[in-house]
């Protein structure tokens, strides 16, 4: 029963709030509100979609900010007299190169992955800030470079429906392949994984190369919306979103469990708290303390829950054995 809370405890306060806030705000439930929302809200879902599987990895990648910035600002530079299509391919391939580097670090040096992507996103930042010399690069005469994220395809933007696919793929990567399972071996115990034959270390580069190119993805699609790029847009505050998004969804911290819907919903969850903020004219002040609680309550769901389960088992062994009739 507590398993089975935790892994699906975000859809009923996702459910809640979301008729509280129909009730409450008569444009929130929208159309043009809703799918406004998502169309946001897609490169958080890109990112944490695959972030997702770093966590449940057993890994943390804090780079992803850096590298949001870092891949938009080298397309966009790119883009400004150049192929557009090889601009946007040499952006994914920057995030996918950092995180490979990430991975390497973590995997094989055996280097704490908060320390190394922290330290990976001070690299990664600096080389974003010296590309554009702390100014934006703007593409508003490259109009083409907004098809990626402006596109309307069934009045839903083409944002939305790359958002979509990502999650589709990711998740039954996660949920229904070898390299999902994989994923799950590794974070919930990688000596035993190791014992198994499973390719630990491949394993988890991959996790963090498939972040980093998420990253950088979520960057494109920004930098199209807005058909410009900065070397400090993302950073701190898109880490922190996309970490609380995932942990809010349910996603242990500590590696083994975790899936991509749980993650959806987590985002879109602190999604809905910063619409309904705004809609209702609330002090978007206590947004802040809100999330900050909000990720509190989810880490001490986790490990109340992780408790619980110990001294189950526990009380489990030491029952009598049953006594037989003779």
């Amino acid at each position: 029963m507590l398993r089975g809370l935790r892994r699906s405890g975000i859809l009923i306060p996702f459910i809640i709030l979301f008729i509280a806030l129909a009730i409450s705000s008569k444009p929130f439930a929208t159309k043009v509100n809703l799918l406004n929302l998502l169309d946001q809200q897609s490169a958080l879902l890109v990112i944490a979609c695959a972030g997702t599987l770093v966590f449940v990895a057993g890994g943390l990648d804090l780079s992803v900010g850096a590298v949001y910035a870092l891949s938009a600002v080298v397309a966009a530079r790119l883009a400004q007299h150049g192929d557009i299509g090889l601009a946007l391919l040499v952006g994914v391939l920057v995030g996918v190169l950092v995180g490979l580097l990430n991975g390497v670090i973590v995997a094989i040096f055996e280097i704490n992955p908060l320390i190394a992507t922290l330290s990976m996103s001070f690299v990664v930042s600096g080389i974003a800030s010296l590309i554009t010399s702390g100014d934006s690069i703007t593409l508003y005469h490259r109009s083409a470079y907004g098809d990626l994220a402006r596109t309307q395809i069934f009045s839903v933007t083409s944002a939305t429906w790359l958002t979509l696919l990502v999650a589709c793929l990711l998740g039954a990567a996660l949920w229904a392949t070898s390299f999902g399972r994989h994923i799950y071996a590794v974070g919930g115990n990688i000596n035993a994984a190791r014992l198994a034959g499973l390719r630990v270390t491949q394993i988890r580069v991959a996790t963090f190369a498939i972040s980093g190119g998420a990253a950088a993805f979520g960057g494109l699609i920004d930098s199209s919306r807005v058909l410009s790029a900065q070397a400090t847009n993302g950073g701190d505050t898109l880490t922190f979103t996309v970490i609380a998004g995932i942990v809010v969804g349910g996603t242990s911290m500590l590696g083994g469990e975790g899936a991509v819907w749980r993650s959806v919903l987590g985002i879109l969850f602190l999604a809905l708290i910063g619409n309904g903020y705004n809609l209702l004219g609330l002090d978007p002040l206590y947004q802040q303390v809100t999330l900050g609680v909000l990720i509190l309550l989810a880490v001490a769901v986790e490990g109340f829950g992780r408790i619980a389960e110990r001294w189950n088992i526990r009380s489990w062994r030491r029952r009598p054995a049953p006594q037989v009739a003779t």
